[in-house]
């Protein structure tokens, strides 16, 4: 072999360089979303203060140079020699890895984070880091830079000693994040979110670039005042609050639910407060409880007859809200991501608690019982129906002789990965496209007018809608339970409407039904937004598109303003003949596509963002338009 291997090409990684040469592996990423998981690896260290039982308050604040503070009122970490590194217990927490107070059962019973890596690898990918710690009468401070220390801690000042906390100011390291600037939407979603979870926690969020910007939560309900915040945009089919709280089998089990009159389920789980998109055991047992539980009660009181099937855990479950949080002292994770909990005495510790607390609820409110198992009856009817119809929209082989949708201009490639297929509103932009494309790899599916909202409609006239079918049937892969992305035809979905407030509107729908029913094609980056011009310009022969006021402003910069400019606003897709369709919004290499993508963090709301625009209630909406008003650009009045 020419290339020698011994020994000099085995490398030793010393500290915290590790994290550095290979920070996905620590947090996921190195875009937006591994940046604001720093800010959220320090303020869990804080909430696990909290969960222990000491700490009332925490404070993040954005400064104006990116930089971030965390502030608690917990203990204070440790500062006193930690005998086995002969270092300082702070130092050893921020230098070295899985070192920390949550493993030997001590110093936290629960705790979220990373587990004993957190704050060494925020101090890892930071250009800076300075730890104040406030404990026995003193303020203690060390700095760090990179991950390693360049002040040694020492005593700042003396201090009362009812002053006690931790004091955390970093500033994200550029040369590993693609992005260091921090979005304060983001981190208040989460931050909400955390104080919901953590009753009677206050968290205090400010930015120093946006005039002093103030968000404060704190609420005294925990998870039943996130249940009604989930719900506020929603018809309750009852006032009450389901809630139950208990211990089992060393688990701590929180449940907050409530029905709504919609027929979707949001159902969020949450283990030690981190969020589990993916379930896991605590998510069966609580869908076992329901089932059961409801079943039991219906059969008692006569509500199912005796020859009718069980109503089924789907059948209970529509329009249900429900927050299920479990604090597990050593949790398993199944995957790095902690998106799915595997301790098996969870599932059953879940189900005890909310079976016993349950069955005494429904005895006590026979009233909501009622109301909730006559919804699930007629879910259960409906369900027969949608079973029908979904039986004609399954994707089948051709042998089965179910044909493509007769509007659909299909591709002739079969390779999903270059194929891709275009959702057009009406026939005349339907033809346009089809005239454009490229027929190897582009297919054109042209609806008529606007499909149906399936936030307001329930699984059978969902089904049965032409339109629906056939954006199910051409896309292959089925949806709810059927869904098959293996089976998916097309690994671009671009939805391109018209650059006006019905096109967005249609958008919002086709968008809507995705979430909804095949949320994995977004979650795998298969769902896209074309971006038709704007403007056309002409100046002699010279043709110019502008996507955008900005860009528009920029081209009329550089040509010069002066009465031989020809400016025609496009209104909508149908204006363009093919040649120019396919130059400005269809050719892979000039056009501009949006990427759909969810941030599984903000879950909680995203529901609520549909519900809003999409659902019965008009005031949210109202409110929704009022507050996002000022970002609207080429408002089309």
């Amino acid at each position: 072999m020419s290339e020698e291997y011994n020994a000099d090409q085995i490398q030793v990684l010393e500290g915290l360089e590790a994290v550095r040469k290979r920070p996905g592996m620590y947090i996921g990423s190195t875009s937006s979303r591994g940046l604001h998981h720093l800010v959220y690896e320090i303020v869990d260290n804080s909430v696990d203060e909290a969960l222990a039982g000491y700490c009332s308050e925490i404070e993040v604040m954005v400064h104006r140079d990116n930089s971030v503070t965390v502030k608690d009122n917990g203990r204070g970490i440790p500062v006193d020699i930690q005998k086995k590194m002969g270092l300082p217990a702070i130092e050893v927490v921020f230098t070295v890895l899985h070192a920390g107070g949550k493993f030997g059962g001590g110093g936290y019973k629960v705790s979220g984070g990373l587990h004993g890596v957190g704050a060494s690898v925020v101090n890892a990918l930071s250009t800076w880091l300075k730890v104040k710690v406030y404990r026995n009468g003193k303020c203690y401070e060390e700095e760090f830079a990179r991950g390693k220390t360049t002040v040694p801690l020492h005593v700042v000042e003396e201090v009362s000693t009812e002053l006690h906390g931790t004091e955390v100011h970093f500033l994200p390291d550029p040369e590993i994040f693609e992005t260091t600037v921090y979005d304060y939407e983001t981190l208040r979603v989460r931050l909400r979110e955390t104080a919901f979870l953590t009753k009677n926690l206050k968290i205090t969020l400010s930015d120093e670039r946006n005039d002093g910007k103030k968000d404060c939560f704190h609420f005294e309900g925990g998870i039943r005042e996130f249940v009604q915040y989930l719900n506020r945009g929603k018809e309750v089919l009852y006032e009450q609050i389901i809630d139950c709280e208990d211990k089992r089998e060393g688990v701590m089990v929180e449940v907050a639910m409530q029905h709504n009159d919609g027929f979707n389920e949001n159902i969020f789980t949450f283990v030690n407060n981190i969020n589990t998109p993916e379930g896991g055991t605590h998510l069966t047992g609580f869908k076992n409880a329901i089932t059961k539980t409801f079943n039991d009660y219906a059969r008692n009181r006569k509500l199912l007859k005796d020859n009718e099937e069980n109503l089924s855990g789907e059948d209970l479950r529509e329009g249900l809200t429900a927050i299920v949080s479990v604090k597990v002292e050593n949790p398993q994770f199944e995957g790095q991501t902690k998106q799915k909990l595997g301790n098996s005495e969870v599932a059953g510790a879940v189900s005890s608690v909310l079976s016993e607390q349950l069955t005494y609820f429904l005895e006590q409110n026979p009233t909501v019982a009622k109301q909730i198992c006559d919804k699930a009856i007629l879910a259960q009817r409906a369900r027969a129906a949608a079973r029908k119809a979904r039986d004609l929209t399954r994707r089948k082989s051709a042998l089965d002789g179910v044909a493509l949708p007769g509007k659909l201009a299909d591709c002739s490639s079969k390779n999903p990965e270059e194929c891709e297929i275009f959702i057009v509103e009406g026939d005349s932009a339907g033809g346009s496209a089809k005239t454009a494309r490229d027929r190897k790899t582009q297919a054109i599916l042209p609806l008529r007018g606007k499909i149906l909202n399936v936030e307001k409609a329930r699984m059978d006239r969902v089904y049965s809608n032409a339109e629906i079918k056939a954006m199910i049937t051409a896309f292959g892969a089925g949806i709810h339970e059927d869904f098959d992305l293996a089976k998916l035809r097309y690994h671009k979905i671009i939805i391109m409407t018209d650059a006006d407030v019905d096109g967005a509107h249609i958008a919002t729908l086709m968008l809507t039904f995705i979430y909804r029913f095949m949320p994995e094609l977004i979650q795998e980056g298969y769902v896209y937004l074309a971006q038709p011009p704007l403007y056309k310009l002409e100046k002699g022969k010279r043709i110019w598109y502008a996507y955008s006021d900005e860009e528009l402003n920029q081209i009329l910069q550089e040509v010069g303003r002066d009465d031989s400019n020809k400016i025609q606003r496009y209104k909508g897709l149908g204006e363009m003949d093919a040649e120019q369709l396919w130059e400005t919004t269809m050719d892979p290499e000039r056009r501009v596509l949006l990427r759909v993508s969810m941030d599984e963090d903000a879950r909680s709301e995203l529901e609520l963002t549909f519900t809003t625009l999409m659902g019965d209630q008009v005031e949210p909406r109202r409110e929704f338009i009022e507050n996002n008003a000022k970002y609207v650009k080429n408002l089309d009045i």
